[in-house]
């Protein structure tokens, strides 16, 4: 079973992935991450991300790979775990960036492709529309931008980053800007995806509506 989550930032894509992942027993893959592996990766060889064929070279050069369970998983850059050190806030930049490259994203989705060869839980912004057009289930999650960068600013609180809630807003509405008008893979809702607002809900109620889906549909 292949079960494809797409959403803007801050909308619990990672989260409830996770635990869907958890209660299906199936693979659970972060598309995010693996974007962010790639920033990093541009970061640490000081390639210039405006040099998209030095970028997509990059992409298809490197190892990535991603291990252990929903709940403890670990993402590797050639075999180096850099599971915490992708959560940076110059990582989370320079994912936004390379990450609308059409090269970098050819080679990641032939990755996520592979991965998920024996059914899996993916979370991303093209999932049920490019990655896995054919997938089983698809979520469109969303929530009020307000709402949406209210949990991405305690999350950056408890990583101890001291960005404003303002601060967190104005980026959050940017990238939802430049994710749903890139020219490659845009974020935008599939038309047979199940789309679901968690405005005012709390994360179990969301979990349990995509769960009677699940079970509608298998």
């Amino acid at each position: 079973m292949i079960i494809a989550i797409d959403g803007p930032s801050g909308s619990g894509k990672s989260t409830l992935g996770r635990m869907l992942a958890r209660a299906l027993k199936l693979l659970y893959i972060d598309t995010g991450s693996m974007y962010r592996a790639v920033a990093l990766a541009v970061i640490e060889a000081g390639v210039d991300p405006n040099d998209v064929e030095a970028v997509t070279e990059l992409a298809n050069r490197i190892e990535i790979d991603l291990e252990g369970d929903p709940d403890s998983l670990s993402v590797l850059l050639n075999g180096r775990d850099i599971t915490d050190q992708i959560r940076t806030e110059s990582v989370t930049e320079m994912s936004s960036v390379v990450s609308t490259i059409p090269g970098v994203r050819r080679a990641m989705v032939e990755r996520q492709r592979a991965i998920s060869k024996r059914g899996a839980v993916l979370n991303g912004r093209d999932i049920g529309t490019v990655v896995f057009p054919d997938a089983d289930v698809k979520f469109f999650l969303t929530a009020a931008p307000e709402e949406r960068a209210e949990r991405r600013y305690k999350e950056d609180q408890v990583a101890g980053t001291s960005t404003t809630f303002a601060e967190t807003l104005a980026d959050m509405v940017e990238r939802d800007r430049r994710d749903s008008t890139r020219a490659d893979s845009p974020l935008k809702v599939a038309d047979d995806a199940i789309v679901i607002d968690s405005t005012g809900k709390n994360i179990d109620e969301v979990l349990a509506e995509m769960m009677s889906h699940v079970h509608r549909n298998y």
